[in-house]
This record gives C-alpha cells, sequence and structure tokens, in this order.
C-alpha cells in the first residue's frame, strides 16, 4: 500500500497551529496566532494576543479608538511577543508562523529573540507606519520573511 497523498506540507501545519491558537484570542475583531518552530519542525512555543497574566478577560478593555487607556492597545500582549515569552527554551535560530505581519514592536521582539524567519498569511496594514517600520527592522536584521498563500486551501478539524 503506497502511503495517503493528501497529508498537508509542514508550512500548512504550523499556519494551521497558529491559526487555531487565534481562536484563543477574546479580542472581538483581531485574532492573531503565533507558532515558533525549530529547525527539527517541533513545535517550541505557541501564542495569540490577549491580556497579560492576572488581568481577567471580562473586565479588559477590547475598544479600538478612543482614549489610549481606554482601548486595547494600551493592553494587549501580541502573539508574536507572547509566543516568545511562552517558550521554555531558546527560540535563537527558529522561525516563526504568524497569521498576521508581525508590528514594528514585535519585530523588535523577533530580531532580539534570535528568531531567523517570519513566515505570515496577511500583511493587511503593510502600508501602515508600523508595518513599514517592521519589515525595515527585519530586513536590516536579516530576518527572511515569506508570505504564504495555500490559495483558499482549508483544513476540516472534526472535534468528535
Amino acid at each position: 500500500m503506497a502511503k495517503r497523498q493528501d497529508y498537508i506540507s509542514w508550512d500548512e501545519y504550523f499556519m494551521g497551529i497558529a491559526m487555531l491558537s487565534a481562536k484563543r484570542s477574546k479580542d472581538p475583531s483581531t485574532q492573531v496566532g503565533a507558532c515558533i518552530v525549530s529547525d527539527e519542525n517541533k513545535v517550541v512555543s505557541i501564542g495569540y494576543n490577549g491580556m497579560p497574566k492576572g488581568l481577567k478577560d471580562d473586565e479588559a478593555c477590547w475598544e479600538r479608538e478612543g482614549d489610549f487607556l481606554n482601548t486595547k492597545y494600551a493592553y494587549v500582549v501580541h502573539a508574536e511577543l507572547n509566543a516568545i515569552l511562552n517558550s521554555r527554551v531558546s527560540v535563537q535560530g527558529c522561525r516563526i508562523y504568524v497569521s498576521l505581519f508581525p508590528c514594528n514592536e514585535c519585530a523588535k521582539a523577533i530580531v532580539q529573540s534570535g528568531i531567523k524567519e517570519v513566515l505570515f498569511l496577511s500583511n493587511k496594514y503593510k502600508n501602515a507606519d508600523s508595518s513599514i517600520a517592521s519589515a525595515s527592522i527585519l530586513q536590516k536584521a536579516g530576518v527572511k520573511l515569506t508570505q504564504l498563500n495555500f490559495e483558499n486551501k482549508e483544513i476540516l478539524l472534526k472535534l468528535s
């Protein structure tokens, strides 16, 4: 018997983990997931955008606009940073799969942690200053950027 032919690629697998992690986010407008992977294709860490430990999601502010202190931007930890902080081992030399292109703050954390490649799906904010700065930071630091395109591929996960 020959092996199955319809299995998913490593990129699909790890981006799938990132996308599944994003489903944990309580943010009503933007859910982002990240998955950090070693050269041996082992998951090192995962993360999603959410409140820091100790802050209750139900009491958190999830507003996008208004006074800075009354918006989510003052409090939410992004998926990439959460994945870096959640890791129990060094992420030096790893790659990170993320559903949304990193902002400039996450780019700094990615470079500082030694991650060598960012693989992402969406770059919907590519014209925003934070994305332009992020791309500049990552490129100048020698971090490889790869935008993945799975051509509307759907992976069904049935929990039964």
